[in-house]
């Protein structure tokens, strides 16, 4: 490849840190499709001919099926995709094969194949968080009015519906692929036709080959068409922001099937067992989710402090901004998929559910609502009377609504022989009637615009 410039092959090491087909081999559908579009173009505007435009595509055809049937070679002294797959078409076609090269560099070759394939990779990670939402509303549905704890600081809360808790996660799916849209949209825009980074003196028709490949438009500066990596950044950020969500989730799955909270019970296909605690149900994929997402995170900073202090316009360094999008794609598509799985089969405790979001005076909020109702009665002072409600029931070990009224009228005489409102959980959760709130009218409202959503 440098055959005029140098008069020595590189050596062994440095044969093996410049390569990049090991990795960037991933890369050859949208190198070939990038090639033929760039081939295509230049026979339509007379830069080579069509006899050798028509080898060249009937070339990259069969290497296209070689790849698709056997896989990509691996040669360390080709050094990455592009020259693996001109030196196979050379062999193939002969001559014409030179000619491909004209007017662009590996420069603008791999900014474009990369970012066809980050492209199509935001399209697949829709479709997976669209089944997870499916997933979602499916068992949000089933559990509209199933009472569970709603919790702050890991503490008994208020109670919620189980349909409610699992409609949040909805919502942070929700937003995620709004995120991946708006990186696909962002990034849809074609670096082919920089060259180097300079452009180019021959006659070539960017707008051409932008839409033969299904951008919005070439880019506007031919240095930034090939120095630029925001794409790719903006996919990891997105990623790891998914990523976080879906461990939450499985934090949260993994408390639940623990045996203090016994919330749920994986199937066997989500567990594993221990190799010497016989009755052991593990919950290692939700415990993987979670470790994957700090790997996903670690992948985005990886490529942010690669490209933090690189001047215009491509430097080798940019030759690692692959690896780590590629791994942050397999393992997030891989979390959404088991989250998706556990989420569809996994069995609520609902009883054991409710017995908790009845405990540590959870509707307490209620009572100090209705004091503000019934009297008037400032939010903070009612607060304070609650807290005194609640300090004199866990001194006697009962609930809330038996307290007797002696001990009312000793706390605050304006309670004196009052009725207390109903301070059951399933009172509290149907009250919840805000916008957002619990109340199962709410969370079945809820589920019909999600529905909507999702068909459309």
């Amino acid at each position: 490849m440098w055959g005029g410039r140098f008069g020595e092959g590189p050596g062994a090491i440095m044969r093996e840190i410049n390569a990049s087909i090991p990795f960037d081999k991933r890369l050859w559908q949208e190198d070939i499709a990038g090639s033929k579009a760039h081939a295509d173009m230049l026979a339509a505007n007379g830069i080579i001919s069509n006899a050798d435009n028509a080898a060249i595509q009937k070339g990259l055809d069969a290497v296209h099926a070689e790849y698709q049937a056997n896989g990509v070679p691996v040669d360390l002294t080709l050094e990455d995709i592009h020259m693996v797959t001109e030196t196979r078409l050379r062999t193939l076609i002969g001559e014409p094969a030179a000619r491909l090269h004209t007017a662009r560099s590996r420069n603008d070759q791999v900014a474009t194949d990369f970012r066809l394939w980050v492209r199509n990779a935001t399209q697949e990670i829709d479709a997976g968080l669209r089944a997870f939402q499916l997933a979602l509303v499916a068992r949000a549905e089933e559990h509209v009015g199933s009472i569970m704890p709603g919790f702050t600081h890991l503490q008994v809360a208020q109670p919620v519906t189980l349909g409610h808790h699992l409609m949040a996660y909805y919502e942070m799916a929700k937003r995620d692929r709004s995120r991946f849209a708006d990186c696909r949209s962002r990034l849809n825009l074609s670096p082919l036709g920089a060259a180097a980074l300079a452009g180019t003196s021959f006659p070539i028709d960017r707008a051409a080959t932008a839409a033969a490949l299904g951008f919005d438009g070439p880019m506007g500066n031919s240095l930034d068409a090939v120095s630029d990596r925001d794409f790719a950044l903006e996919f990891l950020t997105a990623a790891a922001q998914t990523a976080l969500h879906l461990s939450r989730l499985a934090e949260e799955m993994i408390l639940w099937a623990s045996q203090p909270f016994g919330f749920i019970a994986l199937p066997d296909a989500w567990s594993t067992g221990s190799s010497i605690m016989p009755q052991k149900r593990n919950p290692d994929a939700a415990e993987l989710v979670r470790g994957h997402a700090g790997r996903i995170m670690g992948c985005m900073n990886s490529l942010m402090i690669t490209m933090k202090g690189l001047p215009l316009a491509y430097s080798k360094d940019m030759q690692d901004d692959k690896p780590p999008v590629f791994e942050a794609y397999d393992l997030l598509a891989l979390s959404i998929a088991a989250m998706t799985g556990m989420v569809a089969n996994v069995t609520f405790n609902t009883p054991r559910m409710r017995e908790v979001a009845d405990t540590g005076f959870s509707t307490a909020t209620d009572l100090a609502d209705w004091l503000v109702r019934a009297f008037a009665m400032p939010f903070r002072e009612a607060h304070h009377v609650t807290g005194s409600v609640v300090k004199a029931c866990e001194a006697r070990g009962i609930g809330l609504s038996d307290i007797s009224a002696d001990d009312l009228a000793a706390i605050n005489p304006m309670l004196a022989g009052c009725i207390l409102p109903d301070l059951s959980i399933d009172g509290s959760v149907a009250s919840r009637t805000s916008a957002g709130g619990t109340a199962p009218v709410r969370v079945q409202e809820a589920i019909a615009a999600a529905k909507k959503e999702l068909e459309a």
